[in-house]
């Protein structure tokens, strides 16, 4: 079974940096994009960003570009999004997720087929 553990949330001030990991347990083959939605309460689900297990190809949301930068290291099984120029408006509860079409990942257009746990990322003013 394939399991996407999220970490590194927290409380920064706006204009403050901050890096999630995701740890990847299982098999996840490289015509995967693995990488990262968020939700709020109320809100619709947002996709973030997302790179590509096999070619590293990067894929953003429009509120991403710019700001956020996804990595990954396949020898650790881990992919990172560094956060920087926070704003209040990227609070949110991110998860780490897996599909093979990046732009389920990185849109609302559907649920990516593998999601984890969740990290919040709180953003004060």
């Amino acid at each position: 079974d394939v399991q996407l553990q999220a970490s590194g949330g927290g409380l920064v001030q706006a204009g403050e940096s901050l890096k999630l990991s995701c740890t990847i347990s299982g098999v996840i083959t490289d015509d995967y994009c693995i990488g990262w939605f968020r939700t709020v309460p109320g809100r619709k689900r947002e996709g973030v960003a997302c790179v590509g297990r096999g070619d590293g190809a990067t894929y953003y949301a429009d509120a991403a570009k710019g700001r956020f930068t996804v990595s990954i290291n396949n020898a650790k099984n881990t992919v990172y999004l560094q956060m920087n120029n926070l704003k209040p408006e990227d609070t949110a509860k991110y998860y780490c997720a897996a599909d093979q079409r990046s732009d389920i990942v990185v849109t609302s257009l559907g649920w990516p087929k593998y999601w984890g746990q969740g990290t919040q990322v709180t953003v004060s003013s």
